[in-house]
């Protein structure tokens, strides 16, 4: 079998003082596309808890080739949406919903779960809020390893308005995502050696040393400030008290070994990085959050799988130049085709938890996929707040209703925080507020 080798047009041959340029090689073409994912499903769930997906897709939709012609359940699916016609029956397709407090465009991200206005605090070009799945990770972190994960194609956090994560804490702070296939699945999977585990406790016992001692020089000083720094005062001793939690949990769960789980059929070297690389990476990503919730280390997961202004379609098109469109109906197509691409990779997830068996039903039964992006590119390639690309699949057993397009008016209607608090409602959580919801989304359940 002969090796290929991938060649750049720029290579030039030097002999007697001469260069000359190479002409078109097959070896100069990009890579074939990787080979395709040959990881296979568990045989059951042993797990019977309900758990929550938020998959966010940056740069808006081809929103002509993904909205339905007409609505409720006998509803006909749009070019786009034939991608996902075999789980008709196990997703609900939500348009002319926004986020009336939010800008849209390339922030889109920022609020797409906290539904905040970025500039409402006087003096501030920035300032978030609590996103919806850290309120749900409250209530559910305290039975598994991880109270929530953050997925990403960047790590870190990004800066203000791109931001690589899409969950906030509780003073709109950002948390970091991961997006390496590899470091995911040894902090997941991985045990730790003793020596590690040594050098975790005597870690944890120097971050619980400096936590106490912040939260004595903090309540001496309080008593010196005037009402506008005591309140930022006790913004910041919150942050304290939830990072107290966070270290006395991850140390309560040293002790506790890791699920066995085989790194065998994983495509971990993917790098998110690579235009090549991209279909494999998103697979792998998703098939980690299949093991992630089949073990129970955690119940509440976000994934960006590309911060906002970036990201590659499955053949490596460039996503973020293809949704400043103009209305120029090849860049349409071409957007298109990546939508759907997307909701391919969506499918393969949807169908890891469909064939796996769980309780009297599946997991998709008991698993929620909220789904979409945080902008719509539009007719015209304006980057709009309205009529944002939704869908809300699984969760039959916690009482949500699929097989339906739910249609609104994009300049009447309730807030998207609405589908926010009715995914969090079946999660367990009993509020009946968040955001700006004014109640849950009539027809969801």
């Amino acid at each position: 079998m002969p090796i290929h080798t991938h060649l750049n047009r720029r290579t030039v041959l030097r002999a007697a003082g001469v260069s000359l340029a190479l002409p078109f090689l097959d070896a100069m073409m990009p890579r074939a596309m990787g080979a395709p994912s040959t990881f296979k499903p568990w045989a059951k769930s042993d797990v019977v808890q309900p758990r929550m997906l938020c998959c966010y897709v940056p740069n808006g939709v081809n929103i002509m080739e993904w909205v339905p012609t007409d609505s409720g359940t006998n509803y006909t699916l749009s070019p786009t949406l034939q991608e996902l016609k075999d789980y008709r029956q196990d997703f609900t397709v939500l348009s002319g919903l926004g986020h009336p407090a939010s800008e849209g465009g390339h922030s889109g991200a920022d609020t797409w779960l906290t539904a905040a206005n970025l500039k409402a605090k006087p003096g501030a070009d920035y300032t978030n809020s609590l996103s919806v799945d850290q309120l749900v990770a409250e209530k559910h972190g305290v039975e598994t390893r991880y109270s929530s994960l953050q997925l990403g194609d960047q790590s870190g956090t990004g800066g203000a308005g791109h931001s690589h994560t899409l969950s906030f804490d509780v003073n709109g702070t950002p948390l970091p995502a991961e997006n390496s296939p590899r470091r995911l699945f040894e902090r997941l999977f991985v045990p730790e050696s003793e020596s590690d585990r040594k050098a975790a406790y005597q870690r944890y016992a120097e971050r619980r040393s400096i936590l106490d001692q912040l939260i004595s020089e903090t309540r001496s000083l309080s008593q010196k400030l005037g009402t506008a720094d005591q309140r930022k005062l006790d913004e910041y001793l919150t942050s304290v008290r939830q990072t107290e939690k966070q270290v006395e949990r991850l140390q309560a769960w040293l002790d506790k070994p890791k699920p066995n789980v085989e790194e065998k059929d994983l495509q971990l070297g993917n790098q998110p990085g690579n235009a090549h690389d991209r279909p494999m990476w998103l697979d792998v990503m998703l098939e980690l959050t299949y093991l992630t919730f089949i073990t129970d280390t955690t119940r509440v997961i976000t994934f960006e799988w590309s911060r906002e202004a970036g990201g590659y379609g499955g053949g490596g098109e460039n996503h973020h130049e293809l949704s400043h469109h103009g209305g120029d109906a090849q860049m349409l197509q071409k957007l298109a085709v990546i939508d759907r691409f997307h909701l391919s990779r969506l499918a393969h997830l949807m169908s890891l938890l469909k064939t796996t068996p769980e309780g009297d039903g599946t997991m998709l039964d008991r698993t929620m996929i909220f789904y979409g992006s945080g902008m719509n590119s539009g007719k015209g390639g304006e980057h709009s707040p309205k009529n944002l690309p939704t869908l809300v699949a699984g969760g039959h057993q916690l009482g949500l209703k699929h097989g339906q397009h739910i249609a609104f008016d994009s300049d009447k209607h309730p807030p998207m925080s609405n589908v926010l608090l009715t995914m969090a409602q079946r999660m367990g959580l009993e509020s009946d507020k968040f955001a700006d919801a004014t109640g849950t989304l009539t027809g969801l359940t």
